[in-house]
C-alpha cells in the first residue's frame, strides 16, 4: 500500500515521522522555547534521532549542509523564532546558492500571541521571519493549523529533494506543534509524494555528440551538478572510457573538483579560481575548438581564467577559437546562455545526458580522419603535461622551509589524507591553495562553497559530514579568520565525539583582504598587513579549551607528523583534532600573480 491511515498523531511526531521516512538521524539547532513541543517529542525518540546542540544557529545550518553533502539527503535545522531564525539565515542562504537540501524548521509563538509583543515573536513582530526567508530560500510557509501541516510539509521536501537540491523554511507555531491530527495517511515511502527530475534530450545529445566528434581539439567542463551523476561508480567508469577512446579533455569547475580524476592523463584539474596551469593553457590558449559545458551555472569564481572580456570579468578566451560550438547542458533552463552565447543549449539531468552520450560513444566506429585527430590530441596533451606544471609553484609545494610554505600544506595533505576523505575548503586564501595545488581523485572529495563565500563555512560543515561519516577522515582546511568566526563549534564536535580535523593556515592576519588590497591599490603605499591583524590569539590553546587536540606546526615535517597522529587521534578519541600550520605569510596565491584577481575581498 502507498499510504497507511494513523491516528491520533501530534504534528511533532508527524513532523520527526517524514524525516525519519527520509533517513534523518541526525537535526542540527539550538533549542528555546518556541520550539519545546518539538523538543519534548525529540527527547522521547532519542533512539531514532540525535539533536546535535551546537553555539550558532549559523554553525548549525553549515553543519546541516556538511551533513547533506556526504548522506545526499536533506540536512535538518531546527532553532527557535526570533534571534534563533535570523542567526541561521547566513548558513541557510550559503547551502541555498550552492544547491543543497537543507530543511529549516523554526519554531513560533502560539497564533493568538501574534502581534502583542511576546517575546521573541517572528512572523507578525517587527521583523517577519516568513518574509526573510521566502526573499531566500526555494520555499517558506507558515504551518497555520494541523490539518495543513502535512501539505506545506511535503510541499518543503519536493522543494528541497527535488533536482537540484534547494533549501526549505517551515514555521511552526508551537501550539499547532502540540495539536493531534484526528486522522491522516501517511505514505510508505517518500516516492509518495515526490519525484526527482529525470530529463533527456536525446536529439540535443545526438547534436552535441556530433559536434565534438566533428572538432579538432574538444574540451569538456564539468560542473558541480555532475557530483551526484558521477558519484555513480559505473557512470564514472563509462564517462572516463568515452574521454579515453576520443582523447578528450576533461577540466572542472573548482565547485566540482576531484569528481572526474585528476590524476587521470586527460584530466586539465580545475578552471576558474586557484586554477591549475593545465586548464588555463589549454581552455584559454588558442588550440580548442569545441566546448561541451555540463551542469555548471558559470559564476565568476567558476568561468574566471587569466584572460578576460571586458568589464565583466567572464573569459572570452575560455570560448573555442574559429567560432567553434559552444554547448551547454543543464537541468535548469535559466542557466543556459546566460553567461556565454551557446550554439546548442540541452535541458536535461546531467547523469542522464552524460549515459546517454556515453552510449552513443560506445557504438561508434571511428574512421582514419578521427583516429588521426585523436593521435593529434594524445601528443597535445601529453606535451602540455611534459611542459608544463599543473601547479603554479612547484618549488613551493616541494619547499622545506620554515616557515611552511602554504602550497607544502597542500603537499603534506595530499600525501596524507587516505582515499575517501571528505575535504572542506573555507573561503579565503585558501581557496587558491586548495585548488591549484591539491590533485584529488574519487572517492576523495573536495566540497566547497563559493555561491556566497562564506567565511567559517568549513568549521561547522566538517562536523556535520563527520556526524554523517564517522568511519571516514573528514578535514576542513581554513584559514585563522575564518577559524574565528565559527571556532566555538569545535565544543559541538567534541560533545558529540566527532574526530574532525582542522588545518588552520595561521598568518594573523586576514590575507586575502591585506594582500588583495596591495594588488588592487598598487599606488596606495599603505602597509594593509596592519589593517587586518586578528590580535595573534593563541589558536593552540583556544582549540584544547574547547575540547580538541591541538598541533603547531612550522615545517612541512612538522606536518606530516601532526596529520599522521590527528588522523589516529580522531578515531582513537573520536575527538576534533586542529592543526594550526604558522605559514610563511609572503606567497601571493594562484590568482594574484595572474592577470586577473578577484573582483570582491
Amino acid at each position: 500500500m502507498s499510504t497507511q491511515t494513523v491516528s491520533g498523531l501530534t504534528v511533532a511526531q508527524l513532523l520527526l515521522k517524514y524525516l525519519q521516512l527520509e533517513g534523518v538521524t541526525k537535526i542540527f539547532g539550538i533549542p528555546g522555547g518556541a520550539v519545546k513541543t518539538v523538543l519534548s517529542e525529540l527527547a522521547l525518540q532519542q533512539d531514532s534521532f540525535t539533536y546535535v546542540v551546537c553555539r550558532q544557529e549559523t554553525g548549525a545550518a553549515y553543519m546541516a549542509e556538511g551533513y547533506a553533502r556526504v548522506t545526499g539527503g536533506p540536512g535538518v535545522v531546527l532553532v527557535t523564532s526570533g534571534p534563533g531564525a535570523t542567526n541561521a539565515l547566513t548558513g541557510v542562504m550559503n547551502g541555498h546558492v550552492d544547491g543543497h537540501p537543507i530543511v529549516l524548521i523554526t519554531g513560533e509563538v502560539p497564533e493568538q500571541l501574534w502581534g502583542k509583543g511576546f517575546l521573541q515573536e517572528g512572523i507578525d513582530g517587527d521583523v517577519d521571519v516568513n518574509a526573510i526567508y521566502q526573499a531566500a530560500t526555494a520555499f517558506s510557509e507558515i504551518v497555520t493549523h494541523p490539518n495543513n501541516f502535512q501539505t506545506i510539509f511535503t510541499a518543503a521536501l519536493r522543494a528541497a529533494l527535488s533536482l537540484p537540491n534547494q533549501t526549505v523554511h517551515v514555521s511552526l507555531p508551537d501550539d499547532i506543534a502540540g495539536t493531534a491530527v484526528p486522522e491522516c495517511q501517511f505514505p510508505a515511502s517518500p516516492s509518495v509524494y515526490r519525484a526527482v527530475p529525470a530529463c533527456r534530450d536525446p536529439q540535443g545529445t545526438q547534436g552535441a555528440f556530433e559536434s565534438i566528434i566533428a572538432a579538432s581539439y574538444p574540451l569538456i567542463f564539468l560542473g558541480n551538478g555532475c557530483r551526484r551523476a558521477l558519484q555513480n561508480p559505473q557512470l564514472l567508469k563509462s564517462f572516463i572510457s568515452f574521454v579515453e577512446k576520443f582523447q578528450i579533455p576533461v577540466m572542472t569547475t573548482p565547485d566540482a573538483k576531484g569528481i572526474f580524476p585528476e590524476s587521470h592523463p586527460l584530466s586539465l584539474r580545475s578552471y576558474g579560481m586557484g586554477a591549475s596551469t593545465w586548464s588555463l593553457s589549454y581552455a584559454d590558449g588558442p588550440s580548442h575548438d569545441a566546448l561541451l559545458i555540463v551542469a555548471s551555472k558559470l559564476d565568476e569564481c567558476s568561468a574566471v581564467g587569466e584572460y578576460v572580456l571586458g568589464p565583466d570579468l567572464w573569459s572570452a578566451s575560455l570560448m573555442p577559437g574559429k567560432g567553434g560550438p559552444v554547448i551547454q547542458v543543464d537541468l535548469n533552463q535559466r542557466s543556459i546562455g546566460k553567461v556565454f552565447p551557446i550554439s546548442r543549449g540541452i535541458v536535461a539531468e546531467a547523469g542522464l545526458f552524460l549515459a546517454d552520450l556515453c552510449a552513443l560513444g560506445r557504438s561508434y566506429s571511428i574512421d582514419a580522419v578521427l583516429a588521426s585527430k585523436i593521435a593529434q590530441r594524445f601528443e597535445t596533451m601529453a606535451e602540455l603535461k611534459i611542459n608544463l606544471p599543473a601547479m603554479d609553484n612547484p618549488a613551493q609545494y616541494q619547499s622545506d622551509a620554515v616557515p611552511i610554505m602554504p602550497a607544502a600544506v597542500m603537499k603534506a595533505i595530499h600525501d596524507g589524507l587516505p582515499s575517501g576523505s571528505h575535504i572542506f575548503v573555507d573561503s579565503g586564501n585558501c581557496v587558491g591553495w586548495s585548488m591549484n595545488y591539491l590533485a584529488v581523485d574519487p572517492p576523495t572529495t573536495v566540497n566547497i562553497a563559493l555561491g556566497m563565500g562564506a567565511m567559517g563555512w568549513s568549521v561547522g560543515a566538517v562536523i556535520g559530514a563527520k556526524l554523517a561519516a564517522p568511519g571516514l577522515a573528514c578535514v576542513s582546511i581554513t584559514g585563522d579568520g575564518a577559524f574565528l568566526m565559527n571556532g566555538s563549534e569545535l565544543a559541538t564536535a567534541a560533545a558529540h565525539e566527532a574526530g574532525a580535523i582542522f588545518v588552520v593556515l595561521n598568518d594573523n592576519d586576514l590575507s586575502m583582504v591585506s594582500q588583495g588590497m596591495k594588488v588592487l591599490f598598487p599606488q596606495n603605499q599603505t602597509d594593509f598587513r596592519q589593517l587586518y591583524r586578528l590580535g595573534n590569539p593563541d589558536l593552540k590553546k583556544y582549540s584544547e579549551a574547547l575540547g580538541a587536540d591541538a598541533f603547531d606546526v612550522h615545517s612541512p615535517a612538522d606536518m606530516r607528523s601532526a596529520l599522521t597522529a590527528a588522523l589516529s587521534q580522531a578515531e582513537m578519541h573520536r575527538k576534533p583534532q586542529v592543526i594550526i600550520a604558522h605559514i610563511d605569510k609572503t606567497p601571493l596565491p594562484p590568482y594574484y600573480n595572474r592577470k586577473t584577481q578577484p573582483t570582491y575581498l
